[in-house]
């Protein structure tokens, strides 16, 4: 049976090259969307230590330490929320992207250390207002203390080239709707306790002001401190954090250089659907069942070929042409997203298993519905027209998330080469790249959809009349 499927499906010209199409629309569909360059970027974006954009922008009060010491303060208060962040700061240079140690109090996540941007943890004592920095040799210590008095260790980091040491605020954009906005924090601290070889007065800067990931300052509002007598009022801005979509929006992602998976979708259903639908039409059914009245194993053998196809062609063309893609768009200066080849290689061959469960999931349609049309128009809606209204940018953001996790389409996020910091919080949209399940969960939802129809399908084969 599966052998005479096959023939089936290469003796029909319009199928061969129905697949040929779709292979081609995945590896060269990118290139519709490298009309007139890319837009201008025009500030550097910072590189973090693990190689991928960060944001790297505060308020940082500081003197230098030579040698081991050590620097204590108490933050009285903080004026922001969520991620909105005050504390102490070893920067380990100026350039941006640089490394760094902080212990800090934060808006709505209690007290943490974190360091390279990409690393968090957080303290034993959320209510913790004393912080700690000591450095010792090339380590850096934090601690946090409730009273000033009982310290609670929560991490150290080696940090050698960390000399300008201080104060600092940060406060992140703050998501609202479907979009962003700059925000601000300001923090009161007590006055600092040095021990140590520290010079210099205490000086304030803004860290990272032109660089491509920091929003800015709302309107109205400035970075600034002010020294008392008890201790420093500071305001600042910016955020440590990898740098998300929202932080880059003319920056790319690899997932990005897959959109020919729509076009090549559409048509792989068209073909999927006619191997079964033609036969219905044109009574070729009853020749095929009176060589083999085992109806089931009839649509497994074309599930199996339509399916098998549709997943060769289509990784070759993802797993060939995507690298290919990356090289010329990295060369025309637009910035991407890095991902690592093994992220690249599962993207791929997550398209091509997208395409080939979509395959078998028209067949099926096709063979309950036994109308080309209707089979086409259902499968179609079913995969394609939730992601296509999660993109729609006046909806809320929850629908899109709904609609990407519980339909068809919630197999779209196999493509998704988008990491989400849990330390961070943006507009984490489908239209951003971003996916409510993980990749592998959401072609999952695909796979049960699929085994569900192809279930139906084959019984009503067995039940119905030819």
């Amino acid at each position: 049976m599966l052998s005479a499927e096959w023939t089936k499906f290469r003796s029909v010209p319009g199928w061969i090259r129905g697949s040929a199409v779709a292979a081609l629309l995945i590896a060269l569909f990118p290139i519709t969307g490298l009309g007139g360059g890319p837009p201008e970027q025009a500030a550097p974006i910072p590189i973090g230590p693990g190689g991928g954009p960060v944001v790297d922008a505060y308020y940082f009060v500081h003197r230098d330490l030579t040698g081991d010491g050590r620097i204590t303060v108490r933050v009285a208060g903080l004026d922001g929320v969520g991620w909105a962040k005050a504390g102490l700061i070893a920067s380990g240079g100026e350039s941006p992207g640089s490394r760094y140690a902080t212990i800090m109090v934060t808006g709505g996540h209690g007290v943490r250390m974190q360091h390279d941007y990409l690393h968090d943890r957080a303290g034993p004592e959320p209510a913790a207002r004393w912080l700690r920095l000591t450095r010792s040799g090339d380590t850096i210590t934090g601690e946090a203390s409730a009273d000033g008095s009982a310290w609670r260790r929560i991490d150290a980091i080696e940090l050698p080239e960390a000399t300008r040491i201080g104060l600092f605020v940060a406060a992140p954009q703050q998501t609202s709707g479907l979009g962003s906005a700059p925000g601000v924090a300001t923090a009161e601290f007590g006055r600092p306790e040095l021990t140590g070889d520290w010079s210099g007065d205490w000086t304030g800067h803004q860290r990272g002001a032109r660089t491509a990931t920091f929003s800015g300052y709302p309107t109205g509002a400035s970075g600034g401190f002010t020294e008392t007598g008890d201790g420093f009022t500071v305001t600042g801005a910016g955020d440590l954090a990898p740098a998300t979509r929202a932080d880059l929006p003319v920056a790319a992602a690899a997932g990005d250089l897959l959109l020919g998976t729509f076009p090549a979708l559409i048509v792989i259903v068209v073909v999927a659907t006619l191997m079964i639908t033609t036969e219905f039409r044109y009574a070729l059914i009853r020749t095929t069942l009176s060589a083999d009245h085992r109806r089931g194993r009839l649509l497994l053998g074309k599930a199996l070929v339509v399916g098998g196809v549709t997943f060769g062609t289509s990784l070759a063309a993802a797993a060939l042409t995507l690298p290919l893609w990356l090289w010329v768009v990295r060369r025309l200066g637009l910035y991407v997203f890095p991902a690592p080849p093994g992220v690249l290689l599962r993207a791929s061959a997550g398209t091509a298993a997208l395409l080939a469960l979509t395959a078998v999931l028209a067949l099926s349609v096709g063979t309950i519905l036994r109308r080309s049309a209707a089979a086409v128009t259902a499968v179609v809606v079913a995969v394609v027209l939730p992601y296509l209204v999660a993109l729609i940018p006046f909806l809320p953001s929850a629908v899109g998330q709904w609609l990407t996790r519980v339909t068809p389409a919630a197999a779209l996020g196999v493509q998704q080469t988008l990491t989400r910091p849990p330390q961070v919080d943006s507009v984490y949209s489908v239209a951003y790249g971003y996916y409510p399940l993980s990749p592998w969960a959401g072609l999952a939802v695909l796979c049960a959809y699929t085994a569900a129809t192809f279930t139906l399908a084959a019984f009503l084969l067995h039940r119905r009349d030819a």
